[in-house]
């Protein structure tokens, strides 16, 4: 997996987080999380379990509504506060934000009942409105950008669980996303087919994607990302260049959450 040349003139912020806070009953998971996310930048974002990481995403995604906080997106505020009391009972606005984040989550999340191509144009008809022909003749060019065009017509337990999450990623990327939100998408793969996965995202990343990736794969997040966040206790505790971050962490929590992690891969 080649290096990706790192950005160091960011485009626009496409998403911006004030503040932003959730809880689950008296559990606050995010307790106060302001970042900035400029088009063209991948940022990684690393911490132990439970730290908000996975919640921060399904927030932004709207699966998950804020408890406080501001988001704008694509310089328009998000109205999150209307979707409360049912998901996007507000209608349009929401719906058409969320269907601009892609989100690639730890389960592939396919619909077995559909074949690999009927999983990929579901959406864009359904939503954009695309024709049957148009959204075909797209998921095939994405398809076939991964090597599994020949796979079209196969239903889901007949791949891997490497290409199932190619697949569900070029589901998301179906949809013209102007961010990709991944969750932990190598987590449930078995070691030898998390390179494949790991490659197709360094693709994209290295294609100009916005990306915003939960992951543990240090390594990728070196090569991969522009800038690392560390979370820890739902807050932000260090942020910067990939590089410096991962090698010379200032933080001394995150020094001793690398060198756990790091020593894990070392001994794997």
């Amino acid at each position: 997996m080649a290096d990706r040349e790192h950005s160091t003139k960011p485009g626009k912020p496409i998403l911006q987080l004030r503040d932003l806070r959730k809880s689950f009953g008296d559990l606050e998971v995010l307790k106060g999380v302001s970042l900035d996310v400029h088009e063209g930048e991948v940022i990684a974002i690393v911490g132990v379990s439970g730290s908000g990481k996975s919640t921060l995403l399904r927030c932004v995604n709207l699966l998950e509504v804020p408890s406080g906080g501001s988001m704008v997106f694509d310089g328009k505020p998000v109205p999150y506060e209307q979707a409360r009391g049912g998901l996007f009972s507000s209608g349009r606005a929401l719906s058409d934000m969320r269907s601009e984040i892609g989100m690639v989550f730890q389960q592939f999340n396919l619909w077995p009942h559909k074949t690999v191509l009927e999983n990929v144009i579901e959406a864009p008809m359904t939503v954009k409105g695309l024709s049957r022909t148009e959204a075909t003749a797209h998921a095939q060019e994405l398809l076939e950008s991964i090597g599994l065009l020949e796979k079209r017509n196969e239903h889901p337990v007949r791949l891997s669980g490497g290409q199932q999450q190619r697949v569900a990623i070029v589901r998301a990327l179906a949809m013209r996303p102007k961010l990709m939100l991944f969750d932990e998408a190598t987590s449930s793969l078995d070691p030898e087919l998390v390179g494949e996965v790991l490659e197709l995202m360094a693709r994209l990343a290295r294609g100009g994607m916005t990306m915003m990736v939960v992951t543990h794969e240090i390594q990728f997040a070196r090569q991969v990302s522009d800038r690392t966040i560390f979370i820890d206790g739902g807050l932000i505790e260090e942020q910067g260049p990939s590089r410096e971050v991962l090698s010379n962490p200032k933080s001394e929590r995150t020094k001793r959450f690398l060198d756990r992690v790091l020593h894990v891969e070392i001994a794997e």
